[in-house]
């Protein structure tokens, strides 16, 4: 086996992709900060009962673990920001009022989500504690489709949904434990045939609502056809009146509604979004409320945000024109290194020569060459390297 090749579904950044990926980083974590967001960073590492706080089992499977041998205890990769983050908001900043947090990191999995991912994704995302009202959510679906617009994708839609129809239904259905996963499965994957399957035996009118869930999606006539064909239910009611006012708030952006995706459930505990650009077929960022995770950390917080894998965002963008590199020749003569200060100060990249190496340049990126012409340092053009 060669030494030199990396395990599946992990891949290196060459020099025009990591600079397309830091690029992108710098610019929405900016626009992050401009917005409010703090930057924070967590970890690679923490102790498995950690990470995985809070998180059901949606990151079991995903999470790679090992043995500390300091203490002997399981450790784990970190599989997903969200839930450190909502750990330094509930234990470290312990702070009363309104906590927006931003940040961007490697991730590690343990299996690829599909067969074109990648295991090591670029994490990158907003939170926002402390408030429980739809002004949250309003806020970061708006910075989400800023975040597309600022990266040049553009938002073709943002989906709503929320994962209180599928809890209302599920208890009013009584399903056991693992009937009520393979019924997630199902709603998911919107298998009709599996469900009618599964919900042979559930009282007509929630069996009725389920098998309706998957078939509403779409413009804002799904939310009037949702109260037709679902249950009369407080929480269903007042589920289907949260996805009603926060569409209203964001009249201006591409809405639209899947009242079946559940991605995230087991954490999720109201409004959930999905906003797709660019020429990709799948989500390219997630999002919604987790008021739960701070519960299972010791401290109650409501929370909202969202995340993407800016390796995917960036597969949407074109690459930039960057500038070619200056050669600077002639190391060691009166003037040279303040030229080239001059040079890296007025933003050029300065590359200096060193001997042996003609005719290679052009593969550094070179283009210019600074010499030293009638006792003056200037730029020319680089010919034949």
């Amino acid at each position: 086996m060669l030494r030199w090749v990396l395990p599946e579904y992990i891949q290196d950044a060459l020099p025009a992709e990591a600079a397309k990926l830091e690029d992108l980083r710098r610019r929405l974590l900016d626009a992050f900060r401009l917005n409010g967001y703090q930057l924070v960073a967590p970890p690679l590492l923490e102790y498995l009962e950690s990470l995985l706080t809070g998180a059901g089992q949606d990151l079991q499977l995903k999470t790679l673990k090992l043995v500390d041998q300091l203490s002997g205890r399981t450790m784990g990769v970190r599989a997903d920001i969200t839930t450190q983050v909502a750990r330094i908001d509930a234990h470290l900043l312990n702070r009363k009022g309104v906590t927006r947090l931003c940040y961007c990191g490697t991730v590690a999995h343990a299996v690829p989500s599909s067969l074109t991912a990648t295991r090591e994704p670029l994490q990158l995302g907003a939170e926002l504690y402390g408030h429980a009202g739809l002004e949250a959510d309003a806020e970061v679906i708006r910075l989400l489709a800023d975040t597309l617009s600022i990266a040049g994708v553009g938002t073709s839609r943002i989906d709503l949904g929320h994962v209180g129809l599928f809890r209302a239904l599920s208890r009013k259905a009584g399903l056991a434990v693992d009937r009520e996963e393979s019924l997630f499965d199902c709603l998911q994957a919107k298998d009709i045939p599996g469900l009618h399957d599964l919900l042979g035996d559930v009282v007509a009118d929630v069996r009725t609502g389920l098998l309706a869930l998957p078939t509403l999606y779409g413009s804002a006539d799904v939310l009037g056809r949702a109260r037709t064909l679902l249950p009369d239910d407080d929480e269903i009611r007042a589920a289907l009146d949260d996805l009603e006012q926060l569409a209203a708030r964001l009249a201006d952006l591409p809405i639209s509604f899947d009242l079946a995706d559940l991605r995230g459930y087991h954490y999720h505990s109201g409004v959930v979004f999905a906003a797709y650009g660019g020429c990709s077929p799948v989500a390219l960022a997630l999002g919604g409320r987790y008021d739960s995770v701070g519960r299972a950390f010791g401290r109650g917080r409501p929370a909202t945000g969202f995340s993407l894998d800016l390796r995917e965002l960036a597969a949407q963008v074109a690459d930039p024109l960057l500038p070619g590199a200056v050669l600077a020749s002639g190391a060691g003569q009166a003037g040279f290194d303040e030229a080239v200060a001059r040079l890296r100060q007025a933003g050029e990249n300065v590359v200096v020569e060193l001997p042996g190496h003609d005719g290679t340049w052009r593969e550094a990126g070179c283009d210019r060459r600074l010499v030293l012409r009638g006792g003056a340092w200037q730029v020319e053009p680089l010919q034949g390297e």
